[in-house]
């Protein structure tokens, strides 16, 4: 889906925090700042604006 090449450099514009890959839900996700960018097309949308906020659930599932 998202080349690991890409994914080993890719931070959270909000905390500039490493990424994690959610291939179930196709997203890319940062605990740091909370927040889960959606993958459209294998691309990742790193932008605030298109971000949701994790759920309580979520990050203690970590």
């Amino acid at each position: 889906m998202i080349d690991k090449k890409l994914l080993s450099i890719l931070v959270c514009p909000v905390t500039k925090a490493p990424v994690e890959l959610n291939a179930e839900k196709t997203e890319v996700i940062c605990y740091a700042s909370g927040l889960a960018y959606p993958v459209r097309d294998g691309i990742p949308v790193m932008l605030e604006t298109e971000a949701r906020a994790l759920t309580e659930a979520e990050k203690e599932a970590r």
